[in-house]
């Protein structure tokens, strides 16, 4: 003989509108099916809930490497003590940032993201900013027309687009004020996002910096500031 169950015993377990199913009051099931039907709701509830979580979980690590760049640069600005006036040369894949191979899926969008959250921070502290292309563009920078005026560095004729330059870059061109391109610069800080290789564009004597954050996104984050070269013998002082 089987055993009946009463809709309104169960009904702790259906207060919560996602298990409801129609019924009439005083409904009776069957065990079996009613635990059956139970299980099954239960199932598609965990199923919703870990989707769910998935995409928030996917939103917040899709807005983190906004925060991570923003911060990193304010630290690392911060480390090496830069002045105003002073250059930050970044380098960025965003392929790298959205866990793709170096330069097989560039994204304008994270590359603007990113290139805004570390101008503002250089905005804030009166340094400029120049991002360095893609190999395709020999890593030539995009700064503004002050800095390179300021620094000698002469202007080239070229346009950075995502395919040729990179999205970071690209970004910089039209976000910046007054930009040029020029070939080669001599930067007093770096910021490495994806191993992209920024060294050629530091002053001689480069110091690595490790910072509280090690990547951005899913891009390794390498960095360094630079000092003055030591010079002279057993009779030289040093600061």
């Amino acid at each position: 003989m089987k055993n009946w169950v009463m809709i309104d015993t169960v009904a702790g377990a259906l207060s919560d509108r996602r298990f409801s199913f129609p019924c009439s009051e005083g409904l009776r099931l069957p065990e079996d099916l009613w635990y059956t039907v139970l299980n099954r709701k239960l199932q598609n509830r965990i199923c919703f809930d870990t989707e769910r979580n998935t995409k928030r979980g996917e939103h917040s690590m899709e807005k983190e490497y906004i925060q991570q760049a923003a911060d990193a640069a304010r630290e690392l600005m911060e480390t090496a003590d830069m002045k105003p006036g002073q250059i930050l040369v970044v380098g960025c894949s965003s392929s790298e940032v959205e866990s793709y191979r170096l330069g097989t899926h560039s994204s304008e969008e994270t590359g603007k993201e990113i290139f805004d959250a570390i101008y503002a921070e250089t905005q804030k502290r009166g340094v400029f900013l120049a991002a360095q292309c893609c190999e395709h563009l020999n890593r030539a920078l995009v700064l503004e027309r002050e800095a390179a005026d300021r620094y000698g560095y002469e202007p080239v004729s070229v346009v950075p687009w995502k395919k040729g330059g990179g999205a970071f870059a690209t970004a910089a061109f039209y976000g910046m004020k007054d930009t040029v391109v020029v070939e080669h610069i001599r930067a007093h800080a770096g910021m490495d996002i994806g191993d992209v290789l920024i060294g050629m564009h530091l002053r001689d004597v480069a110091v690595p910096v490790r910072l509280s954050i090690s990547s951005v996104g899913n891009a390794h984050l390498v960095c360094a500031r630079t000092r003055p070269k030591y010079i002279g013998g057993e009779r030289a002082h040093y600061e």
